[in-house]
């Protein structure tokens, strides 16, 4: 897949919030504590792979808190 030009910066993810999960993510954004430190120094193509984890760990982080379907659902008596 062609890689696309970036014409502006990848701007930080950052939403205010910096605080640590269990995990060590930010609850915020969900970098790691290097990702967030390291932030300045890396280039576009870096910052667009840690906001590619960031999603990933978001979306893993919404199906572990998402309620599990009932197994056997009970059907309401229409008698």
């Amino acid at each position: 897949m062609a890689e696309q030009l970036e014409f502006f910066p990848v701007a930080s993810p950052c939403r205010g919030i910096c605080q640590s999960d269990e995990r060590g993510f930010c609850r915020g954004c969900m970098r790691s504590r290097d990702e967030r430190f390291n932030w300045q120094k890396m280039s576009d193509a870096e910052k667009q792979n840690v906001l590619r984890l960031c999603r990933q760990r978001f979306l893993r982080k919404i199906r572990a808190n998402k309620p599990l379907p009932a197994e056997d659902p009970q059907q309401p008596s229409l008698f």
